[in-house]
């Protein structure tokens, strides 16, 4: 694709990096077929080809409007159209350096301001969520159906751990949500790294992974929170750390990319975040990885025999591009796995989406859910935190981390 961008972006890295993917694109329209939004609206401009051509047309300094900023909102970032692209475009990027240029020329509404604000306030607050969610847990009985579903029921499951001193140590990310929310995923992973031999270290000064403000047009505050997360960690970081480890696929694949984030950033003067950012890359693992690199399928005595669903979310099939690992141990296991059709598709839930986008959060949610559900699983699983509170609002069967299948099974 020839691209003429304007001098000030193109002279910029961001807009080196922008130019260079734009060149790659060849509008073969691959992308739309796995795009979960054209699949729902139908609308050249709600798929990757159409907001790839509203991106290039603001970067050459064209027109822009509200519906430019709408369509790329819509966008779920889940990048199923990276995974089907035969051109290897990082749409993702694109989306990232065109969002902050068309975010700061064109502003946003007062309540959409707000909303956005309130978000990053409460969320980036572990402290201040979970009295929320508690609050919203007490009266959870008292509220209509619907409104009751979104607040995430109460684990009544054991998260006690003990600190066990082994050799080997992986830094534990414990989450801005997680923690609250689904504190039985990580007691369960570290349990079951205790038994491995493994031990984990938590740093409790790491609040988020930094998903939540870069997702949320605060691109700067994002880019702080990444250096602090890199300050907090780096002391760690030696020859018996053997990774960096977050059991939310989301926390983990926005981990991995702290360098993109970096990328070009005024502040960096010789202090070597962006470097420091590439080896915590290196470092950086999903459970999964882990637990196949320890041979865990061969350490399993099956004794289960339930059928379940595996939910694999975009960032993990789609962002880090692990396939195949979470479902070969559930197997292994002796669980009896379901075949999900279009499971390349978003759920819906993609960080803040469901409540920025909720009309198309709310249609691909249903669709999943008769997806994961048609052949009738006692249980649902998944590998991030937001998929799995998501997920939980539209069905009865419960819906866990994978982790807390294997847990049993394992240090039984």
């Amino acid at each position: 694709m020839q691209t003429r961008l304007v001098d000030y972006i193109k002279q910029t890295e961001a807009g080196k990096q922008a130019d260079e993917i734009l060149r790659r694109c060849v509008h073969c329209g691959f992308c739309n077929a796995t795009c979960p939004t054209y699949q729902i609206t139908g609308d050249e401009l709600d798929g990757p080809r159409g907001r790839i051509y509203l991106i290039k047309l603001a970067l050459e300094g064209g027109p822009l409007g509200k519906e430019t900023q709408l369509h790329l909102d819509r966008c779920l970032q889940c990048r199923a159209c990276e995974t089907t692209c035969p051109s290897g475009v990082q749409y993702s990027t694109l989306l990232r350096v065109g969002q902050k240029i068309i975010n700061k020329k064109l502003g946003r509404p007062v309540f959409s301001r707000v909303i956005r604000k309130v978000l990053c306030f409460i969320f980036l607050r572990p402290e201040l969520f979970k009295f929320f969610l508690k609050t919203g847990q007490l009266i959870r009985p008292l509220l209509p159906g619907k409104l009751s579903s979104k607040i995430p029921r109460k684990q009544n499951i054991e998260t006690v751990t003990k600190t066990v001193e082994h050799k080997r140590n992986v830094i534990l990310l414990d989450g801005c949500v997680q923690q609250s929310a689904t504190p039985a995923t990580n007691a369960a992973t570290i349990r079951v790294l205790d038994y491995l031999g493994i031990r984990t270290v938590r740093v409790p000064s790491v609040k988020c992974c930094a998903a939540i403000p870069a997702h949320l047009d605060a691109p700067d505050q994002a880019r702080l929170m990444i250096k602090h997360n890199i300050d907090a960690w780096w002391p760690l970081i030696d020859d018996n750390t053997e990774a960096i480890l977050s059991t939310a696929s989301g926390c983990g694949l926005m981990i991995s990319e702290y360098a993109d984030y970096l990328v070009g950033d005024p502040e960096d003067t010789g202090s070597g975040y962006l470097e420091k950012a590439k080896k915590i890359k290196l470092l950086n693992k999903d459970l999964s990885e882990i637990l196949t690199k320890e041979n865990v399928n061969k350490k399993i005595s099956p004794g289960k025999n339930q059928c379940i669903s595996y939910h694999a979310p975009c960032t993990q099939q789609h962002g880090l591009t692990i396939h195949g690992l979470v479902e070969s141990i559930l197997t292994a296991a002796g669980y009896r796995l379901t075949t999900i059709q279009d499971g390349h598709l978003c759920c819906g839930s993609a960080g803040t989406y469901s409540i920025t986008q909720p009309v198309l959060s709310q249609a691909l949610l249903k669709n999943k859910i008769q997806n994961l559900t048609v052949d009738q699983p006692e249980i649902v699983a998944t590998a991030n935190v937001g998929c799995q509170l998501h997920l939980q609002t539209a069905t009865k069967l419960p819906v866990v981390h994978w982790v807390e299948l294997i847990e049993p099974v394992l240090t039984s």
